[in-house]
This record gives structure tokens, sequence and C-alpha cells, in this order.
């Protein structure tokens, strides 16, 4: 039996946009269980994001992450997640995407074993992108999802889908467009809410769910909060307990010294963590962003195989696999380069690398941004983990040390590197002012995740390592290979050039490219690095 509980109150939830053509989503009771889910859990949020802002302060100030003294006995102690799900078994290849009704029927057709619905980075949130999003999903869990293009082409899902897993947005963005008496809600509980009510009874009757991809947490308190949301919502859908199952991206940095401690907070539900490699890189730089002696080279030289990312990497799959947990690899980001053939087989040989060095290391998984690189990671996991999964290596030659999580690589920062940074940001700053959250550019892929570790790099360089020609850096081992001037006067007139270059094109959001540029420009020459992106961008979003 749900949990009773009186209707709310005419007007205690509001939208503040025009709900016409979701009245099958925004029901009474879908509202009603939002408005509940916020009131229990806003509080709890609002002060987790505040232990957050404390922490940034300190590693402002000088202080550096580190394990915590008062979670050792977790560490130390022998315990185990609960029983992962069968249909959760083998995820040796997931595919992402948005909540976009093409993006969703040609995920699930791709032959991954897992497709992540995301509400999250490769999203803007819009009020449409969203409840579209939500209406695409439910079609897609009934079995009815079809779409029939203008031109006539017709898409379905054929037999043998891929799981679905949807990942919500993180804790740390609000939803302007629902509010509780006053409050604007979390646009993860707007997510994760409306999902569940629609659909959990569904995925549960199928022993398909319903199970989440969990991003940007920083603490294991955070975790337990999704914890006790998924135990709430499970209660009042009359769901059993537990059958909410959650798998949490470790990309943060503070993050990858609670490993244990996010898995324990929720041992009763949790499948695996994930090396979300992209955001990682981005929350490095955030974290220290007052330390001028961290400074990062080009992203294109940041690997998953410099010291700081596979000490990471093989500590997530040593501490997943000592507590029966997967640990899954990370994003090739690449898309096929038509017209082509040798730029075409240069970058499916990146991506066979990356994903050889991921089996090899013991990943249980990896992911992939686009149909085409599907059978690619497939190939490479079938031939070098023919078990569903790697449970039993155990990586116990592991040790890694803080001073290895926090290992600033060697480098070179180029005017062509810095150009690219520029571009990617604005172009994709652009995008998303334009309702797109997903965005291919130079045949890569890029995200919320790629853009904010270009712009975070743009702040770090110009406000850390600021260097006349032929100067040395101020910071971290780097080179500057052409002894390039890194200043605003750079910066500012790439911004201005990308700018009018684009303004005029067709690539994505040329429409908004003086508003992206504007943005950019402000928060490249803030005094301090923001946190994110997204936020400041958000205001400017319809």
């Amino acid at each position: 039996m749900a949990v009773p509980r009186e209707r709310l109150d005419p007007g205690t939830l509001e939208i503040h946009a025009d709900p016409s053509g979701y009245a099958s989503i925004l029901t009474p009771d879908a509202l009603d269980f939002l408005a509940q889910l916020h009131r229990r859990f806003e509080s709890t949020r609002q002060r987790l994001l505040q232990a957050r802002r404390v922490r940034q302060a300190g590693y402002d100030a000088g202080a550096l992450p580190d394990f915590r003294a008062d979670t050792v006995a977790i560490r130390e102690s022998d315990w185990r997640v609960a029983p992962i799900p069968a249909a959760l078994q083998d995820r040796r290849v997931e595919i992402t995407g948005p909540v976009e009704r093409k993006m969703i029927i040609n995920a699930l057709n791709s032959g991954a074993k897992v497709f992540m619905a995301d509400f999250e980075d490769s999203s803007a949130p819009t009020f449409t992108n969203q409840l579209d999003g939500q209406l695409n999903l439910r079609d897609a869990v009934n079995g009815t999802i079809e779409l029939t293009t203008a031109e006539g082409k017709h898409y379905r899902v054929n037999a043998n889908p891929a799981v679905l897993v949807v990942r919500p947005r993180g804790w740390h963005l609000h939803d302007k467009h629902f509010s509780v008496d006053g409050e604007a809600m979390a646009g993860a509980l707007v997510d994760f809410g409306l999902f569940v009510f629609h659909n959990a009874r569904a995925l549960q009757a199928r022993d398909r769910g319903p199970y989440f991809y969990l991003p940007k947490l920083e603490a294991m308190e955070e975790a337990a909060l999704w914890d006790e949301a998924m135990a709430m919502a499970e209660a009042e859908l009359n769901l059993p307990t537990g059958c909410m199952k959650a798998t949490v991206l470790i990309e943060t940095l503070p993050a990858a010294f609670q490993m244990h401690e996010i898995l324990h907070a929720l041992r009763g539900r949790i499948v695996g963590l994930n090396c979300g490699r992209w955001d990682y890189i981005f929350s490095y730089l955030k974290t220290l962003r007052g330390h001028r002696d961290r400074l990062l080279p080009e992203r294109g030289q940041v690997l998953m195989t410099v010291p700081f990312l596979k000490a990471y990497s093989e500590l997530l799959i040593q501490t997943c696999h000592r507590r029966g947990a997967f640990a899954m690899g990370g994003m090739a980001a690449q898309i096929p380069i038509k017209g082509d053939d040798t730029a075409n087989e240069a970058a499916l040989a990146k991506v066979r690398s990356d994903k050889l060095r991921e089996v090899q290391a013991g990943h249980d998984g990896t992911w992939v941004a686009h149909p085409a690189l599907v059978p690619v990671a497939q190939q490479i996991f079938d031939q070098y983990m023919p078990t569903p999964n790697q449970l039993d290596v155990l990586r116990t030659d592991v040790q890694v040390s803080r001073e290895q999580l926090l290992a600033t690589p060697n480098g070179t920062i180029s005017r062509i590197g810095f150009d690219n940074n520029v571009e990617v940001c604005l172009r994709y700053t652009a995008a998303w002012l334009g309702g797109l959250g997903c965005v291919p550019i130079h045949h890569l892929m890029e995200d919320a995740a790629t853009a904010e570790i270009a712009r975070a790099q743009l702040w770090q360089w110009l406000h850390h390592a600021g260097i006349p020609a032929g100067g040395a850096p101020t910071g971290g081992a780097l080179e500057f290979p052409d002894h390039a001037p890194i200043d605003f006067a750079l910066f500012d007139h790439a911004l201005a050039a990308h700018a009018h270059r684009l303004r005029d094109s067709d690539v994505p959001g040329a429409d908004r490219v003086d508003a992206a540029a504007a943005l950019l420009s402000a928060l490249t020459h803030a005094d301090q690095l923001g946190d994110f992106l997204t936020l400041p961008a958000y205001d400017q979003l319809g």
C-alpha cells in the first residue's frame, strides 16, 4: 500500500511554462508526487550544496582533496553491494545520447547492451526538451515509440533492444519551470520523479529497472540522498524495496577519494561506478582552480594514460571489484568521418586502443557516443572479455596515493590548442543556448563536459599561466613550443574572430553566437572560475 498523504493545496506546485501537449505527463498525481519529493529532500539538497561550497573555499585557500579520516572503517572493512540484476550482468558496450526520439530508437537498436538516455550533459534543459524526453521514454518503455521523418523514413525499435538506463540532472541544477511553495525544484528530482512515476511499474514488472546513472556526485552524503529519494519513490509507487538500481559516475575529483563510501551509501541498490573521464578532467581543473602549480596542458594531451587519470581508473576498478560492483570505462567521443577513409581509420584506431586499454585493465564495459562505434568497442571486449564481466579481476597490485590522484602531467600549450578551446566552447555554448546539448565539432561529439574543459582551461591559462612571448610558465611542467603569448588580448581576438566567422554560418546555434560570446567572455575574464557554464547559461535558455 502506498504511503497515505493528502492532495496538495491548489497552486503549491507551479509550472512556469506552457504545459500544452504534456497533459499525459503532467497529471495531477504526477505533480503531487514531484511536490512530495521536493518537500522531503530540498532542504537536504541545499545543505549538501552548501557543504560543496565550503569544501571548495578550502581548496581555493590552498587545501587539497584527501581520503576522509572519518570513514576509514568503511574503506577497510569487508562488505559487498547487493546482487546485480540479470539484465545488467553484461554491460560490455553502452551507448549514450540525449532523450530525442530518433536518438532513442537508434540507440536501442544499436546493438549495445545498455542505452543511457541522458537528461543531463548531452541535453539542453529547455522545457520542451525535457518534457518531450519524458514522452519519448514513456513510449519506449511501452514499446510504442516510432518516428516517421518529413522525408518519409520510418524508425521503430527492433527486437531485443538495449537495456534502458536514465541519467537525470545533477544535484546542483535547479529547474526554473517547476516550483513548489515558491522554491525552484531540483532538476534531478523533476527528471527522476516524472520518469519513475510513469514508467517504474512497467519496468519492474519486466525485470528491466528502473535503472539510473547518477552524475556529478562529490560525497557519500550526496549518494545517500539519492538512496533516500529512491526508497521514498519505491514506497510511494508500491514497488519492491531496492528494485531501483543505480550506477554512479565518478566524474568529480572529490568523489575519487570517496569511492568506497559512495558504494557503501548505495550498497542496497548500486550496480557499479563509471569513469566519467571528461567531467573528471573538468573537475580537476575546477577543484584546483586556486593552485597555480597545477595547470593542465591542452586537452588533447590529457589522455587516460597520463598518471593521474591512470591512477583514478585503476583505483576505481580495484574498489568496485572488491565490493562486487562493476567498473565501467569511459566515453569514446569520436564519430565517423565521411569521405576521408584515412582519417576515419585513424579515428577508429584511437577508439580501439582506448578500449583495449580499458578491457585489459579490468573494466567490465565501456561507453560510445555513436552507433557506428558499437561494433568497434564490442569486438575488443568480446575478444578480451569472453565472460559477461570481470568481477574476478581484483587488481590487488594497485596502490594509489593521494599524490598520484593529484599529480599534474607534463605537456604543452600552443596557439592552435588555445584557439581550439575558444572555438569549441563558443560553438557548443551557442548550440546549447539554441536548445542542443550534443554537438558534433571536428569529428568529435561534444557535450557540456568537454565544453567545460575548454572553458576551464582558458580561464586557468589566462589567470595562472599568462606569459609574454618567450617567457616561462608560472606553474606546472608545461612548455610553450611556439612561445605563444597567453594573454587576454589573444583570447579577445580569437573570440571575436570565431564569432565573426560563425555568425552567418550554418553551424547549430549560429543565431546565438553573440550571446554565447558575451557569456564566454564574462566567464573567462572573471576573477574566479565559475562552477558550471550551464548555470549562468540557463538564465538565457528558453
